[in-house]
């Protein structure tokens, strides 16, 4: 069906513009309804928060979320959602999260809320809770260590003379988990032991245990069921991923940076594509959160000083993947002075979004189609954040790259987080 034409971005607007309220009222339900409807039942992996959530398990079958933090770490989380394991949100505020979002409080009201669905018998569907990041952040990258003993631990469990040798071969070359960790790395490759003899060992040894558990499928399916194995071969292809990106830290090539970012984000999509092989295996749906450069569809750009870093976002792996099934909601703002976002400046996207009937609006982009080429080429890009280098504008290309946009008139900091001060943009 072809897309409706629209001779002015101000007309497409005023015309397509679904305006709701975050207040508790009906404006919100029924705009999420809105956008559903024109995205269609095909979508399988979706983009947005904590309100969209719930409306869409109550209304859109959406059985679980995933939320920008480390995936290994996430399986905690998901124990107390499930009502097992940990007994309050304070045992797995530091340990399930990464990046330190735990302390956030709009991650507390999420996962509590999944806890209390879960707890309700009438809810027979229970909700995941997943982490989909990589064990790996700006400010260092873990240590393989947890990622191989879960799959030890496992092979132990089935097989235990077999599990007994690969740990026997494997740990020593783990090491001290400090000297993988090591912040220093980010930045100087010659303080990286990524390939160091005992790393290089220790890949092989990687892959001999993940030689292993493929020829053994047929008998471990049997043993523990393939939903078992399946994990444990991710978790596995993790541990692999996790030892390449440390490998890259050591690199000294010009395009170490773009290299890393582009792993950390095909290692996110991998996680995603397999979130939601578990999530269609009882016919449920996915709702991924992170930031708009790691789900995006074209290139993500990243400039840090003389730095230009260029690299395929998981969301572009994911298009590939996915297709149709993939979804993908932007989100945007008007003005945030804890984050340190004044008001866009005439005509740049934000502007003219913001200024229609809100205080939040959905806006369907149909990835450009309809719209007026030469206005939206023409698009300035608002100036960026005084405090939150992680801040990034809509641009022309976000019209093209993202299916629908969420823009909100004005937002404060995410309760929990530290204060953010002013930084030299220079």
């Amino acid at each position: 069906m072809p897309y409706p034409t629209h001779a002015t971005l101000t007309d497409w607007i005023a015309r397509e513009a679904a305006p709701f309220s975050l207040d508790p009222s009906d404006s919100f339900n029924a705009a999420v309804d809105r956008m559903m409807a024109a995205l269609g039942g095909s979508v399988d992996l979706l983009v947005l928060r904590n309100r969209l959530f719930m409306r869409l398990v109550e209304a859109h079958g959406y059985t679980a979320i995933a939320v920008e933090s480390s995936f290994p770490r996430g399986r905690l989380v998901d124990d107390y959602v499930a009502g097992r394991g940990p007994a309050s949100y304070e045992d797995v505020m530091e340990e399930g999260f990464s990046h330190g979002f735990g302390r956030l409080d709009a991650n507390r009201d999420l996962v509590e809320w999944m806890r209390a669905y879960n707890a309700d018998p009438a809810h027979r569907t229970k909700l995941r809770f997943y982490g989909f990041d990589t064990p790996t952040e700006f400010g260092g990258s873990d240590s393989p260590r947890q990622l191989l003993e879960f799959v030890l631990d496992y092979l132990t469990s089935v097989d235990s003379a077999a599990g007994r040798a690969f740990r026997d071969r494997i740990e020593p070359l783990i090491g001290r988990d400090a000297d993988w960790e090591d912040p220093a790395t980010v930045f100087d490759p010659t303080k990286s032991i990524g390939r160091s003899l005992a790393a290089k060992e220790l890949r092989v040894a990687t892959e001999d245990l993940i030689a292993d558990l493929q020829r053994r499928r047929p008998d471990l399916v049997a043993l523990a069921g393939s939903d078992r194995f399946r994990e444990v071969m991710h978790y596995a292809a993790s541990a692999r991923w996790l030892l390449s990106y440390h490998a890259g830290l050591a690199d000294t090539s010009d395009d170490r940076v773009s290299r890393l970012l582009g792993m950390r984000d095909a290692m996110m999509a991998e996680n995603l594509a397999y979130i939601l092989s578990r999530e269609r295996g009882r016919e449920g749906k996915v709702l991924a959160f992170a930031h708009n450069e790691h789900l995006r569809r074209g290139k993500a750009e990243w400039r840090w000083g003389a730095n230009l870093w260029r690299w395929s976002p998981a969301g572009a792996h994911l298009d590939a993947i996915l297709g149709p099934r993939y979804a993908l909601i932007g989100s945007g703002v008007g003005v945030s002075d804890a984050n340190g976002i004044g008001r866009p400046e005439p005509g740049t996207l934000e502007d003219l979004l913001t200024a229609a009937p809100g205080p939040g609006r959905f806006i369907p982009t149909h990835r450009g189609e309809g719209l007026p080429a030469g206005a939206v080429a023409t698009l300035p890009t608002r100036s960026g954040s005084k405090k939150n280098p992680g801040y990034f504008p809509l641009t022309p290309q976000s019209l093209v790259e993202f299916d629908w946009l969420a823009v909100l008139d004005s937002t404060g900091y995410a309760r929990g987080g530290p204060p953010l001060p002013e930084y030299n943009t220079t």
